[in-house]
């Protein structure tokens, strides 16, 4: 099956304990469709500037990621700075939106009708777009941030009632909700619409909720965590590179999906930028997936 992936495409400056990189590759097409190569055949949708590098898309397109989708209009591609103190958060220090701030994603006949659709933390308003212009899609998920909850959560609300899968963290999942306990606030989700909500915990892994499942999957013990960023993205790409790749939405390759995803995640931190996802093993997924496995088993 293939996976069409809606979502930012930026240069990204990152400086954690471990040094620091400039322009890298980022964004969270970028982090999810990479992650998501190693189950399915990614399909992108994005913007970039004539200062980005076609070597990179080169890269990506040598990955198996169908990369027609991107689209390279005047000026330059989107730029995000930040620096990690805290291993655990971001401190952004500059955002230039350059060509996103003009991001207006179109569908291809092809990636209209593909059966499943990752739609990056993009503005709502965009998602229903994508959403408008799908053919028969299978399974519809979903990223936001507390941006967009504070500042279009009425368009918000309206991607959550026609999506299958949201993405989101505690924080998020409270502040959309208003509630004060997490399982609270993740039936209040279901309740919206959605037919599952992927709770991203970070260094405390992941929960998926159903209203008749939750299943509950740690982190794999990462030693070195060289730079967080994409973690989420790469969680994102992996769990619906997986699903697309399996072909279908049940209990169990949800589960598995949910695993796998945490397995995307752990290798993407270890490097900069999106290093660690351009050449993996198909035996090191493998081993941290069993990894995982025995820790949540008995």
């Amino acid at each position: 099956m293939r996976l069409t992936l809606v979502g930012s495409i930026a240069l990204d400056s990152v400086k954690t304990p471990y040094g620091e990189v400039t322009d890298a590759l980022g964004g969270s097409s970028l982090y999810a469709s990479l992650a998501a190569s190693y189950f399915c055949r990614p399909c992108v949708v994005g913007v970039i500037g004539e200062d980005y590098d076609s070597a990179n898309l080169d890269i990506l397109e040598k990955k198996g990621i169908d990369t027609s989708g991107i689209v390279v209009l005047p000026g330059k591609t989107f730029r995000w700075k930040g620096v990690y103190n805290d291993l655990n958060r971001a401190e952004t220090l500059d955002t230039q939106l350059n060509v996103f701030a003009d991001f207006n994603p179109v569908l291809s006949a092809e990636y209209a009708s593909n059966e499943y659709l990752f739609l990056g933390n993009i503005h709502p308003s965009l998602q229903l777009n994508v959403l408008s212009q799908l053919e028969c899609c299978k399974i519809t998920a979903m990223d936001t941030m507390n941006f967009w909850i504070s500042s279009a959560k009425e368009e918000l609300l309206e991607v959550i009632r026609r999506i299958d899968i949201v993405f989101v963290n505690e924080d998020e999942a409270k502040m959309l909700t208003g509630c004060h306990n997490i399982y609270d606030a993740a039936e209040e989700i279901l309740s919206m619409g959605p037919k599952l909500v992927l709770l991203k915990r970070g260094e405390y892994g992941a929960m998926a909720i159903m209203t008749d499942m939750m299943f509950y999957a740690p982190v794999y013990p990462v030693k070195k965590v060289v730079d967080p960023t994409g973690a989420g993205d790469s969680f994102a790409g992996g769990f619906m590179g997986f699903l697309a790749g399996k072909g279908e939405f049940t209990k169990s390759a949800i589960k598995e999906a949910v695993i796998y995803g945490t397995v995307m995640a752990s290798l993407d931190v270890e490097s900069f930028s999106a290093d660690a996802l351009l050449d993996i093993e198909t035996s090191e997924i493998e081993n941290r997936r069993k990894k995982i496995i025995e820790i949540i088993s008995i």
